[in-house]
């Protein structure tokens, strides 16, 4: 099977975050095994889920990891303009579900697997695939931390996101949580017999506004856009009708930090103002989401040199979005990101991948198989 063939077989599975993934795994597996390759599969504590670890070459020397996740956003948007879970290629552009965000490096990495088992590898080339990083990265911590037990602590991991095949050496981290207010229902005629839950969460809204006019005054990092942490409020819902107390109310917060700062921090203030409202009688649940910190790899690292000599192009400093790497540096792992497509067509309907890309990718793979033979 060709890279092609491959990306056809995983768009049609639709591994949407969040929901069993046996499907892809088990396809995944098979394919792998039928090239000799050992594979381990990490089930998550979830129960339906799994990451896979797969090594080429020997497990006991420092390697390289190839990182990406196996899941997609839903697809459900009326404007796609053909099945996203069938591969339509159309000229260079291969349309469907997950073709840039990420299944295309998971097929280049996949496709290179021939050519890697070919060769005498001195250093292996490892294979890490994760599920529901789409909400969050929480089946890849799972599998880091099983990383001890089936490999010696690689020299470099390359998360295959999408950047054009540009390398990334940073990125923001990034904290989400939901807070539920929940009040007391009743007439709207009779106000002061309730307790109106959307009234409480304005005060907390207003504290995630502040915190966020406040962010912009820095601390700052001149290689992201915007070049400080930010807070935003992203979903907010409650109430029943215009006459009933609302008695629930729901608002979901994201902190994105650049390096140096902990996401989770910036949320504390607003998580701080919604507890003081338990004081009025108010029950507060404060839910934690994701998070996932900063990626920040120096530009002499050893990593950057060897991505820049695969891809002939010195590595961008920073980009917006978030990803695996930043876990994977704080457990003591240089990271990188470099993958096929542009983020830029991801989520939205009909994302796409060109056919040169996937092929420039596996190329570099290959390469770096190369590299790792001497």
């Amino acid at each position: 099977m060709d890279v092609f063939d491959i990306l056809d077989r995983l768009v049609a599975f639709p591994s949407v975050a969040g929901k069993p993934n046996d499907d892809i795994v088990g396809w995944i597996e098979a394919h792998l095994a039928g090239h000799g390759i050992k594979v381990t599969l990490l089930p998550g504590p979830e129960g339906n889920r799994s990451n896979l670890f797969a090594t080429i070459g020997p497990a006991d020397v420092p390697g390289y990891i190839l990182s990406g996740h196996m899941d997609v956003v839903p697809a459900g948007e009326p404007q796609w303009s053909s099945s996203p879970f069938v591969l339509r290629p159309d000229g260079d552009r291969l349309y469907g579900r997950g073709t840039t965000d990420m299944k295309g490096f998971l097929a280049a990495a996949l496709a290179a697997v021939p050519a890697l088992a070919r060769l005498r590898l001195a250093r292996p080339i490892h294979l890490a695939f994760s599920y529901d990083e789409e909400i969050g990265c929480r089946g890849v911590p799972h599998l880091i931390a099983r990383l001890p037990d089936l490999c010696a602590k690689p020299l470099g991991v390359i998360v295959g996101e999408p950047s054009g095949m540009r390398a990334v050496r940073g990125h923001k981290g990034k904290a989400a949580a939901r807070v539920i207010i929940k009040g007391r229902s009743g007439h709207s005629s009779r106000p002061d017999l309730g307790l109106n839950a959307i009234h409480a969460m304005s005060e907390v809204l207003a504290a995630a506004v502040s915190e966020a006019e406040r962010l912009t005054h820095g601390p700052f990092d001149p290689v992201f856009e915007p070049a400080y942490s930010s807070l935003q409020a992203g979903v907010i819902a409650g109430g029943q009708s215009v006459n009933i107390i609302p008695d629930s109310c729901t608002l979901d917060l994201e902190a994105r930090a650049i390096p140096g700062v902990d996401p989770a921090s910036l949320l504390a203030p607003v998580k701080a103002r919604a507890e003081a409202l338990a004081a009025g009688g108010f029950r507060i649940e404060w839910e934690p989401m994701s998070a996932y910190p900063a990626l920040s790899l120096p530009p002499g690292a050893p990593l950057a040199g060897l991505l820049h000599a695969l891809t002939g192009e010195a590595p961008l400093a920073a980009v917006s979005y978030g990803t695996e790497a930043g876990l994977y540096q704080g457990a003591g792992f240089d990271a990188i990101i470099c993958g096929p497509g542009d983020i830029g067509r991801a989520h939205k309907p009909d994302e796409y991948i060109l056919a040169s890309e996937l092929t420039a990718c596996q190329r570099m793979i290959e390469a770096l198989g190369v590299r790792c033979t001497a």
